[in-house]
């Protein structure tokens, strides 16, 4: 039994004395601890020696004691398993060296065996469940679909993903069998982190603010549901689409466990557009996090007074940026474990 299930209970959506909190992106690159071992190994290195993994991922809960850890590793180890080449290049990001725009691209991409390809991560799960040893819960995640087939046709990160739209609306067959291929390898590798120990999963959609609301439903939301409905017995889903405010309504009626806010949509309009009944995770803006920490508490308050303090998670509205000053992230953690109700 995990001893701190207060993550747990609200994704179930049952009273608590107050919210859980974690934020995304919190085993990285604004921790000093972090930046040693960055020195020391490449990107994917540390994503694929399980003891480096699973020692970047306690790192933030050693210091600030969230209330749910996820798993050091990336996105782009899906499309790394499926036959596709990927290096991350520092001070630029990823890159793709032969990004896929074609059938013939299309024809070289697999469906992995993912224990195969992918077993290191689930050997990062197990040595971080033994680190954890059930105090919190552990949280595993993939992208959308979607917006791993941005990085997989643009070939490197991009302001407008101008490629991949062209792909997906010149090419809409091809996009929609790399698509479903991208999708059967994330629910493959879901299931299998489900396996190996970790007890929620949460879905990136970082780029399907770049959609406009019917092509989202086309090119990203159908597929994460497809997830949602491959996962929801195993483990409770996290959706979280970043500028996907104008799908709040429909994703809310899918089997998801909870959908992710950013800071463009309101604590008060994303209830009105789930319904009230969803527990929701969010939305605080990373930059806010500059903010004098007297000032973060008080903003954290007041957004979890927005919110609500049940059916949700609080959480930053996008990933922690690099520049955040630690008693910063400190205030941020603090302001919802000492949160009263009513005051």
């Amino acid at each position: 039994m995990i001893k701190n299930d207060l993550f747990l209970r609200a994704l179930k959506g049952e009273t608590v004395d107050r919210p859980p909190v974690w934020m995304m992106r919190q085993a990285g690159r604004y921790l000093p601890e972090f930046m040693e071992l960055r020195e020391k190994y490449d990107f994917f290195t540390r994503c694929r020696i399980p003891e480096l993994a699973s020692e970047i991922t306690v790192q933030p809960i050693r210091r600030y004691g969230m209330d749910a850890a996820i798993l050091f590793s990336d996105i782009l180890v899906i499309p790394q398993a499926m036959n596709i080449e990927v290096e991350m290049k520092p001070n630029f990001g990823p890159y793709l060296p032969n990004p896929v725009r074609d059938k013939k691209g299309l024809d070289s991409v697999i469906i992995p065996d993912v224990h195969e390809e992918l077993g290191y991560v689930m050997d990062a799960i197990k040595a971080t469940k033994e680190k954890l040893n059930d105090e919190i819960p552990l949280i595993g995640f993939a992208g959308s679909p979607w917006t791993i087939l941005c990085y997989v046709v643009q070939g490197q990160g991009s302001k407008n993903f101008d490629k991949a739209k062209e792909f997906c609306f010149t090419q809409p067959v091809l996009a929609h069998e790399l698509l479903q291929k991208i999708t059967d390898t994330t629910i493959a590798y879901l299931k299998a982190k489900v396996e190996a120990g970790v007890n929620a999963v949460q879905v990136f959609d970082s780029w399907g603010g770049m959609l406009s609301p019917t092509d989202y439903q086309e090119f990203s939301w159908q597929y994460i549901n497809q997830i949602i409905e491959a996962l929801k017995d195993d483990a409770p889903v996290i959706a979280f689409g970043k500028g996907c405010w104008f799908a709040l309504h429909e994703m809310a009626q899918s089997n998801a466990s909870a959908l992710g806010v950013d800071w463009t949509c309101s604590a008060r309009n994303a209830r009105y557009l789930t319904g009230g009944n969803i527990t929701l995770q969010g939305n605080f803006d990373p930059s806010r996090l500059l903010s004098p920490p007297a000032e973060i508490k008080k903003m954290v308050n007041q957004m979890i007074n927005e919110f609500g303090k049940d059916k949700y998670i609080v959480n930053l509205g996008h990933g922690i940026l690099p520049n955040i000053p630690l008693e910063n992230a400190q205030a941020f953690i603090d302001a919802v474990k000492e949160y009263k109700a009513d005051r």
